[in-house]
């Protein structure tokens, strides 16, 4: 993660550590969400939303407890950015991505 200010910063500064995998994902997923109901309407927001979802994602890579699982958590930060950049490599679309976290929102309010 890069030294600019962070989008999130009450997550930066520990509260993100608070949260479990399945919390952190779903919030990452809003931002998905944020992404495609901005994508075709306006562009800096859903540029705001695509900056926010890696920021959840970085933040998500660094938490000590999800050593075991990095390869699988990178391998969705790579496949954001696949989606934001028209799926050229992957072929991945921002509705995947979309579908994909809304099964961890759905499983973290069962868990509550």
């Amino acid at each position: 993660m890069t030294d600019a200010p962070h989008r999130h910063p009450e997550l930066a500064a520990g509260r993100w550590g608070q949260l479990s995998l399945l919390e952190q994902l779903a919030n990452v997923g809003s931002e998905v969400g944020r992404m495609r109901r901005w994508r075709d309407r306006d562009e800096s927001l859903m540029t705001g939303a695509f900056e926010r979802a890696l920021e959840l994602l970085d933040l998500t890579l660094a938490d000590p407890r999800w050593r075991g699982r990095l390869r699988e958590i990178a391998r969705a930060r790579e496949l954001l950015c696949d989606a934001a950049s028209g799926g050229s490599e992957y072929g991945t679309t921002v509705e995947d991505l979309d579908r994909y976290f809304l099964a961890f929102a759905v499983a973290a309010r069962r868990g509550r």
